[in-house]
């Protein structure tokens, strides 16, 4: 890959700074993968993750979605469980899901859970915690609207999350997307993140923004901090 890559990079100045359209435009022109490669934006943060009022982590609708399917499992009981089926879910469950799951099931993207089921669901942690599948309130995937989380899911819906390097990491969209969807999704990241930027941060909140494909070279974008 490294000689495609700094084929790629020829005539090319990855060093300007270029507007989100620009940056969709060049990844489309530029991309020779053998495959629909995945578009992603890389946003380098000015906090300090370390700290607890500091750590950045949301959720962001993409106006045209990823581009990939999701497979949703929600774990719920009664009513909740029909609303589930109802919404789309892929797979629903109570007891009998979570008993599956602890066995080693992880035929799933996404895991929704009632609160009222958090409680038997814990147990689940060290098995989904490191592949970052485990339920939480701020990802909106712990909710009792179960319905509403699995149809914004299935459309589109996004987590993001600062990693320790204070870097998020956001897929936007296919590199097959037109050229107007696909800078609405990068657009509706880098508003997503700004709008979640910590009271506590001090100084540049976003450092560098690269909007890449999978297999392809990053482009530095323009961002203009917009005082919130």
């Amino acid at each position: 890959m490294g000689k495609r890559i700094e084929n790629l990079k020829k005539g090319l100045d990855l060093t300007k700074k270029c507007t989100v359209k620009e940056a969709v435009a060049l990844i489309k022109k530029t991309s020779n993968a053998k495959f629909d490669e995945t578009v992603e934006v890389h946003l380098k943060l000015g906090v300090d993750v370390k700290q607890s009022d500091q750590q950045v982590r949301s959720t962001v609708a993409l106006p045209h979605g990823t581009g990939k399917p999701k497979k949703i499992a929600v774990i719920a009981k009664g009513e909740k469980e029909k609303e589930a089926q109802q919404a789309g879910a892929d797979i629903v469950g109570g007891a009998d899901l979570i008993e599956k799951i602890f066995g080693g099931f992880m035929d799933f993207d996404i895991l929704v859970v009632t609160p009222d089921m958090m409680k038997d669901a814990a147990k689940l942690g060290k098995t989904l915690g490191p592949k970052g599948l485990m339920p939480n309130p701020k990802s909106g995937t712990v909710t009792f609207d179960v319905a509403k989380a699995v149809k914004e899911l299935k459309a589109g819906r996004i987590e993001f999350k600062a990693d320790p390097q204070a870097i998020v990491h956001a897929v936007a969209g296919k590199v097959s997307f037109p050229e107007d969807k696909l800078a609405e999704n990068v657009q509706a990241v880098i508003d997503a993140v700004q709008k979640v930027k910590p009271s506590a941060s001090k100084g540049v909140y976003m450092q560098s923004v690269f909007v890449t494909s999978s297999m392809g070279a990053g482009f530095p974008v323009l961002v203009v901090e917009q005082k919130l």
